[in-house]
């Protein structure tokens, strides 16, 4: 619940006009009863309410079971209300969940957009003087006063010409310039867990792969249930 509740303030964010990342579904929201051009996003905030609704029955138990010795006590019979209002909630949760999720509208130019902005390459424009030879500090420094620059100019790092780089350092010559989009700055992230398109496919594989054993060892856990 915790995760769904993290993903579901995403989808809240994401969809606001000061963000327009995506659009929910007309059938998971509601209209305003006042303000007629308003789409609250519903499903999202009340799957969001629901986790409060978990997280007290987490505490429900854990408060019941603080001050248990060992082995059974009559206590315990008030742990069955709580476990089967958080199993109800979970499915419900996860029911209406995954059938808002696929008819989500993802609007990428505007993603793609509001990731080039906050000079968010500017890292990779360090490691790529780093790969030049110069000390990571000292590419720090340079890049640090780029940026300085671009603040002041009111320029992003992407829309800067080749020899305004270079007035900060000659060893930014024109290959650097592919090191200023977002798109370079994902795909460079290679390592296990990264962001790079490569990786994040084979995370999505390994997942779906795991998921796959999980159902055939519990198929094979109630045939031999069945059996016995």
């Amino acid at each position: 619940m915790m995760h769904l509740s993290r993903f579901c303030e995403e989808l809240v964010i994401w969809s606001t006009p000061e963000f327009r990342f995506v659009e929910l579904p007309d059938a998971f929201c509601t209209g305003s009863s006042i303000m007629p051009q308003k789409k609250n996003p519903d499903v999202a905030e009340l799957i969001r309410g629901k986790t409060g609704r978990v997280y007290g029955s987490l505490i429900s138990l854990l408060t019941l079971l603080k001050g248990l010795p060992l082995s059974y006590n009559r206590d315990l019979q008030e742990d069955k209300e709580a476990l089967f209002d958080c199993v109800e909630t979970l499915k419900s949760c996860l029911g209406i969940f995954t059938a808002m999720l696929p008819k989500l509208n993802v609007l990428e130019q505007n993603m793609s957009s509001a990731a080039q902005q906050g000079y968010t390459t500017a890292t990779d424009l360090a490691d790529y003087l780093s790969a030049k030879g110069i000390p990571f500090r000292s590419a720090h420094e340079i890049v640090g006063r780029i940026v300085a620059y671009g603040i002041r100019e009111k320029k992003a790092l992407h829309d800067m010409t080749l020899k305004e780089l270079q007035s900060f350092s000659p060893a930014i010559t024109a290959d650097a310039i592919a090191y200023l989009t977002a798109e370079h700055s994902v795909n460079s992230r290679l390592a296990r867990g990264g962001t790079a398109r490569k990786t994040v496919k084979t995370a999505i594989k390994k997942a779906w792969n795991d998921l796959h054993k999980q159902r055939k060892t519990r198929a094979a856990a109630k045939q031999i249930l069945r059996n016995k």
